[in-house]
C-alpha cells in the first residue's frame, strides 16, 4: 500500500499545477470526470491483481526454498555429499535466485502510473477543490442549510447517500479559515468536532479541530466560548505550541472587556454552535437578503391583484409566416415590467444539439469590469459558457430565426447565442444585462447599441434551486426545460429599465443548462419605435 501511495504521490506532484481548468464551474464538464475515475479504478484493480500475482509467485518461491533449506541445514555435508544436491545448490544461487531478484524488482505499478499521468492533466486542481468548497458554503447561506444537513446529505426534497466525514468537514472549515472566512470556518469545524465526539473515526485529531475552531470563534468575537474550547485543547494536549499562550491571552482580554463594561463573567452558552449562532458578515451586495429569500421562494410579490392581470395566449408574432400554422404558447410571468414565458420553444433534439456543439468550447463565464471595460472572471458568476454562430449548424440558425419571429425584433445585430452550464453552486448574482451610463463604452466595439432585450432559453429542469429572480420587484421564475422567458431591458426611449436587475440563483441540486440571445438596439428603429416619454 505504501508503494502505491508513493507512486500516486509522485504522479500528483509532477502534474498538480499544470492546469487551471476551473472544472467546478460546469456540471456538464464534470460528468467527464466520472468516467475518468471509473477508468482509473479499473486500472487500479489491474495493478492490485498484478501485485497479488507477483506476491503469490514470491510466496511460492519462499515456501519451496524454506522446505529445502530445512533439509540442507540439518546435515550440510551429508546433503552436499549427493552430487545432484551440490549441482542444484550451484544452479539455485547462480541462476534461480537471480530470477527471483528480477521478479521482486518488477514494478506492476508502471501501467497504473502511466494511466494516471495521461489523465492527470484533466484533473481538478486546488482552485477547483476550493471553488467547490466555497460553493457548498454559498448554498448553505442562500438556502439556509446547516452543516449537519450537508454532512448527512439531507438537502430539500433530495434523499442521498452522499455524506461528509469528519475529515471532509474539517477540510471545509480549513478552506474557510485560510480565506479568513471565520463565520463558515466555525460552522464546519464545529460539525467536524460534533461528528468526532459522536464516535466517528477520522484521520484529523481532535486537538487540530479545537485549535482551528477556538481561534475562529475568537475571531467571531465570542471570547467565553473561545476560552472553553481552548481549555479543552489544553486538557487534550498540555504541550500544545499555541494553546497555552492563546488561553492566557483570551482570559486577559475577556477580563479587560468585563472591567471596561462593568459586567460580571457569564459562562459560555451550552447550546452548540449552529446556523444562526453568529451573524453572517455583510458583503458587497446590498440586496443580498432579498435576493436569497427569492431564491428560497420567499418574499415573492405575487398578489391576487397582480395574478388577475396575468394571462396565457397563443402568439403568432403579429401573423409572422413562421408562426401562422403553429403559434407559440405565451404565458405572462409578470405584469410590470412585462415578462413572458414561451412554452415548447425548444425541442429535446434541438437542446441536445446545442449542448453537443457547446460542450467542447465551454470556458469560464466572464463579466465586464466596470472600471476597465475588460472581460474578467468573478466569484459572483460561477458558470461556463460558449458562443454559437448561426452558420455553424442549421439548428442554431433555426433557433435564431424563431427568436426573431417570436419577439418581432431583428437578430441581425444581436449577439451570438450564448450557452451556459452552471457548476457546483452555480450562480450569477444580481446584475443588469444592459450597460449603464457609467459604462458608455461597454458595447462600443459591437457598434450595435445597447442590449434592448433578453431572450432566455431553459434547456434543463433543475431539481432544486436555479431560479431567475428579480429582487427589485420580487419575482422568481423557475427553470422549465424547453421553455423561454423574454423581457425588455430598455424603455422605448432607450433609457435603461433598472427594475430588470436580475440574478441566476445557485443550483442546489441538478445541472442547469441555459442559452440566451441578447438583442441590441440597432435595426429595431421601426420594429420597436421610440415612445413619447422616457419610461414608455
Amino acid at each position: 500500500m505504501s508503494k502505491l501511495l508513493l507512486f500516486v504521490s509522485s504522479v500528483l506532484l509532477c502534474c498538480c499545477w499544470t492546469t487551471r481548468a476551473e472544472i467546478f464551474t460546469s456540471i456538464g464538464q464534470m460528468t467527464d470526470l466520472i468516467y475518468t475515475e471509473k477508468e482509473l479504478v479499473q486500472s487500479l484493480r489491474e495493478y492490485i491483481k498484478a501485485e497479488e500475482s507477483k506476491l503469490a509467485a514470491v510466496k511460492s518461491w519462499a515456501n519451496k526454498l524454506d522446505a529445502l533449506t530445512r533439509v540442507s541445514t540439518a546435515d550440510p555435508e551429508g546433503y552436499l555429499a549427493h552430487p545432484v544436491n551440490a549441482y542444484k545448490l550451484m544452479k539455485r544461487l547462480n541462476t534461480e535466485w537471480s530470477e527471483l531478484e528480477s521478479l521482486v524488482l518488477q514494478n506492476p505499478a508502471d501501467g497504473f502510473v502511466s494511466n494516471m499521468s495521461v489523465h492527470r492533466q484533466y484533473f481538478p486542481d486546488e482552485e477547483d477543490e476550493t471553488g467547490a468548497a466555497k460553493a457548498l458554503m454559498r448554498l448553505q447561506d442562500t438556502y439556509q442549510l446547516d452543516s449537519e444537513a450537508f454532512s448527512k446529505g439531507k438537502l430539500p426534497g433530495v434523499h442521498s447517500n452522499a455524506v461528509l466525514t469528519v475529515d471532509d468537514c474539517f477540510d471545509m472549515g480549513k478552506t474557510a479559515y485560510n480565506d479568513a472566512d471565520y463565520y463558515h470556518a466555525v460552522l464546519w469545524l464545529q460539525q467536524a468536532l460534533k461528528q468526532l465526539d459522536d464516535g466517528e473515526e477520522a484521520v484529523v485529531s481532535k486537538a487540530d479541530i479545537l485549535d482551528y475552531l477556538s481561534y475562529s470563534v475568537y475571531q467571531m468575537g465570542d471570547l467565553p466560548r473561545a476560552i472553553e474550547l481552548t481549555r479543552r485543547l489544553v486538557a487534550i494536549d498540555p504541550s500544545h505550541q499555541r494553546a497555552g499562550g492563546n488561553l492566557r491571552y483570551f482570559e486577559q482580554l475577556l477580563m479587560k472587556q468585563l472591567r471596561e463594561m462593568n459586567q460580571d463573567y457569564q459562562p459560555p452558552s451550552e447550546e452548540p454552535i449552529q446556523l444562526g449562532t453568529y451573524t453572517r458578515p455583510k458583503d458587497h451586495l446590498p440586496e443580498r437578503e432579498s435576493y436569497e429569500a427569492l431564491c428560497r421562494g420567499e418574499g415573492i410579490q405575487m398578489t391576487e391583484a397582480r395574478r388577475s392581470r396575468l394571462f396565457c395566449r397563443y402568439h403568432d408574432g403579429k401573423r409572422n409566416p413562421r408562426l401562422l400554422l403553429k403559434p407559440v404558447k405565451e404565458e405572462d410571468e409578470w405584469d410590470s415590467p412585462h415578462i413572458v414565458r414561451y412554452l415548447d420553444s425548444l425541442s429535446d433534439e434541438e437542446i441536445e444539439k446545442i449542448k453537443e456543439l457547446a460542450k467542447p468550447r465551454l470556458a469560464r463565464a466572464t463579466v465586464r469590469d466596470p472600471k476597465t471595460g475588460v472581460l474578467t472572471t468573478a466569484n459572483y458568476r460561477v458558470s461556463k459558457s460558449a458562443w454559437l454562430e448561426g452558420e455553424e449548424d442549421p439548428v442554431i440558425d433555426r433557433v435564431n430565426q424563431r427568436i426573431e419571429a417570436i419577439t418581432g425584433l431583428t437578430v441581425e445585430t444581436a449577439e451570438l447565442l450564448q450557452v451556459a452550464n452552471y457548476g457546483v453552486g452555480g450562480q450569477y448574482e444580481p446584475h443588469f444585462d444592459f450597460s449603464r451610463k457609467d459604462e458608455p463604452d461597454a458595447f462600443k466595439r459591437l457598434g450595435t447599441g445597447n442590449r434592448v432585450a433578453t431572450f432566455l432559453n431553459y434547456m434543463s429542469d433543475v431539481e432544486a434551486g436555479g431560479a431567475t429572480v428579480f429582487p427589485d420587484f420580487g419575482a422568481a421564475i423557475w427553470p422549465r426545460k424547453g421553455t423561454s422567458v423574454f423581457w425588455y431591458n430598455l424603455f422605448r426611449s432607450g433609457e435603461g429599465d433598472y427594475r430588470t436587475r436580475h440574478a441566476a440563483c445557485p443550483v442546489l441540486v441538478g445541472s442547469k443548462w441555459v442559452s440566451n440571445k441578447w438583442i441590441h438596439e440597432r435595426g429595431q428603429e421601426f420594429r420597436r419605435p421610440c415612445g413619447l416619454t422616457e419610461v414608455d
